[in-house]
């Protein structure tokens, strides 16, 4: 039977994972598993799968459950579920079967993180409170009463994250569960932001716990240093190391050393420079960065909306104290690294694909992962050494999602490289992209062609499944996305370039790579679209305010005013940090932003455009939109505005409801029918 074209309902029968932990004898991994049922909703369970493929499910129902980690001795899984009065609590199941017992008793909240003790009787974990007026019990006590809704009370411009809602003065501490009996006791509290990461000490008597030494983290400069918390929660800092970021602490084996992952820099609270790997001793002094002599970034984040976009560093020690893994992006593929302690680094795997790395077999030989590519949706697999190559292989051991590929057409993405503009330092260059032709492509024919850019705008396009660019190649469009300046994947300098500096050497590629369009005897000239989400959307203004060369553009969850921007954000602009000056400052400093905002130009906008954007969007502000909407409906351009409701977030293309995230693309597909799809 021959294949069929993607549709936009073939979104509702992905089936992704996530997660992957591999088992401390390497037999099997623990991971995620999501899909969308029949009413709507996404349910989350645990499954394993075994080196021969044999899949066993953990948990089941509506609650959902995630975050599931092997004890160290792998007798037992721990995990984080809401099955219970919608209060999400840790349970245990043992891991030859049974039950799930729950072993917190924890209020209304949030759980973040949590580590096992080595010795597996304790575990680990970071909670925060529900705001007391926000708690079901106090929800019903209005109700009954007939009284409103009360106010936040907010003291702090910390108070709010995209995804994650309004806290207020909420904030995570870290807390000590005894596995034996469930008991809980509150350890450590001191970060001001409630952000921690941390590590047991292989003895088991104390934590390594990475946070902000700063009264002020989301006003003054990064200032994360290391700590070590015994189990009374009486706190060392660890003496000589700089300011600046750290973060995916890991304390070693063998006891002697701390790595963690982060950056010196002390003004780039965006990460333009490279996370890199260091080494510090578990007693304090001068860290030693391990990874100074390359280019790569720890932390880089490869989109697509097949699986959530993670901006974390992965970092894990192998068994013998003197190698860690790494995950780096780099030409739009995610790799595995291995870092020495004593200086040297490599990459472990190779091929155009996207990686997510889990953990480590106890004896460092298996790795846990989730391997895809952009014609193969992601699936576990478990990265094992070749001996011919002393490489890591990827060996596949799900396969949810292969009736969906034996029976749906895609097309495969031809790579480009282009000669851009110099850089700054008179430099030359390089444009890296991707071009995916309609699924029923015939020569000699012009197609119309969509431009599609990318957020961040720290991020990178790449090698990795786009359910989005594959409908358009499946409606009979040229679909092309790039990775311009800004971008991560192709070093330090090409990431730094538009620091500050917006709407310039980003610009000047998209440019490049519209004339390269313009020129492929397979793309009709006359019938280009550009499109794109978050800094993508602010590019998409950018464009349309600078040139007629498209004939409709889609502006998703955009920027548009850098000035209202900057105390609109869940992260508002700093006065000495990634760009030029605050809305509260004087008149030359706001020149600077109001320069770089795509809104100053909308004089010269005459492209029919599309305006999408969530309510619920605490990254970037809905009210971004609504002067991109009012300023062309002002100019007579024509224009559409979709607003989805508060429920949904920054990131509803890619975790939004089912049912929200069709509508979206159908918008997206009508509206390039009706501009595109002409004579």
């Amino acid at each position: 039977m021959p294949k069929r074209p993607i549709t936009a309902e073939d979104l509702l029968r992905i089936i992704y994972v996530g997660d992957p932990q591999i088992s401390p004898d390497g037999t099997r991994v623990l991971f995620t598993h999501k899909k969308v049922n029949d009413k709507n909703k996404y349910i989350t369970n645990l499954f394993t799968v075994d080196l021969n493929g044999q899949l066993r499910q953990w948990t089941s129902g509506e609650g959902g459950a995630g975050h599931g980690r092997w004890s160290p001795d792998g007798s037992r899984i721990a995990f984080v579920s809401g099955r219970e009065d919608k209060k999400s609590q840790i349970f245990i199941i043992p891991a030859d079967g049974g039950e799930g017992q729950k072993l917190t008793n924890l209020p209304e909240g949030s759980i973040g993180d949590f580590r096992w003790s080595p010795d597996g009787t304790k575990i680990a974990f970071s909670f925060r409170d529900q705001i007391p007026t926000q708690t079901e019990a106090a929800k019903k006590e209005r109700e009954a009463k007939g009284y409103s809704e009360p106010p936040v009370e907010i003291d702090d411009v910390w108070y709010r994250l995209d995804g994650d809602g309004y806290f207020a003065g909420q904030r995570y501490k870290l807390y000590l569960a005894d596995v034996s009996t469930g008991e809980h006791t509150k350890l450590y509290e001191a970060a001001p932001d409630g952000n921690y990461s941390f590590d047991w000490s292989p003895n088991s008597q104390e934590l390594v716990v990475a946070h902000t030494a700063s009264k002020k983290p989301n006003i003054d400069p990064p200032n994360i240093q290391l700590y070590r918390v015994d189990l009374q929660g009486q706190a060392i800092k660890l003496e000589g190391l700089p300011k600046g970021e750290k973060a995916s602490v890991r304390w070693s084996p063998d006891g002697k050393w701390i790595a963690y992952c982060g950056d010196v820099d002390e003004s780039d609270p965006w990460g333009t420079r490279n996370t890199k790997a260091y080494l510090v001793s578990s007693d304090g002094g001068a860290p030693k960065c391990l990874t100074d002599d390359t280019d790569y970034c720890m932390a880089v984040a490869t989109l697509s909306d097949s699986k959530e976009a993670s901006f974390d560093a992965v970092l894990e020690w192998m068994p013998d104290n003197k190698h860690l893994i790494v995950q780096i992006g780099t030409h739009g593929e995610t790799q595995l690294g291995r870092v020495s302690i004593d200086g040297g680094f490599e990459i472990l795997t190779e091929g155009h694909h996207a990686l997510t790395i889990g953990n480590v077999s106890a004896d460092g030989t298996k790795i846990a992962a989730i391997f895809g590519n952009p014609t193969r949706l992601p699936e576990i697999a478990v990265l094992e050494p070749e001996l011919a190559t002393g490489k890591m292989a990827a060996k596949i051991k799900t396969n949810f999602n292969g009736p969906f590929h034996e029976e749906v057409k895609l097309s495969e993405p031809e790579e480009f490289w282009l000669e851009s503009t110099p850089n700054k330092d008179g430099s030359e260059s390089q444009l890296h992209g991707w071009v995916i032709k309609p699924i029923n492509y015939l020569e000699p024919k012009r197609y119309p062609a969509v431009l599609e850019i990318h957020g961040g705008p720290h991020t990178q396009y790449g090698w990795a499944f786009f359910h989005e660019f594959q409908l358009l190649a499946a409606q009979g469009y040229v679909v092309v996305y790039t990775n311009p300046r800004g971008s991560k994947g192709y070093g330090e300098n090409f990431c730094g370039a538009i620091r500050q500096d917006w709407g310039n050497k980003d610009w000047e590629d998209i440019q490049t790579v519209t004339r390269w369009m313009q020129q492929q005897p397979y793309i009709s000239p006359g019938q280009m679209g550009v499109m794109g989400g978050s800094y993508g959307g602010y590019m998409t203004n950018w464009v349309i305010g600078h040139t007629h060369e498209y004939r409709a553009a889609i502006t998703d969850r955009c920027v548009s005013n850098m000035v209202s921007m900057a105390g609109s954000s869940d992260f508002p602009f700093n006065k000495d940090g990634y760009f030029k000056g605050v809305a509260w400052s004087t008149h030359d400093k706001i020149k600077d932003l109001w320069e770089q905002s795509p809104l100053a130009y909308f004089e010269n906008v005459k492209t029919p455009t599309l305006v999408i954007h969530s309510v619920g969007d605490l990254r970037c502000n809905i009210e971004q939109s609504e002067q991109v909407f009012s300023a062309l409906q002002q100019e007579g351009v024509e224009s559409r505005f979709v607003r989805y409701p508060v429920t949904t977030s920054h990131g509803m293309s890619r975790n939004g409801p089912p049912d929200l995230r069709l509508h979206r693309l159908g918008e997206i597909v009508k509206w390039w029918e009706k501009h595109l799809k002409v004579a």
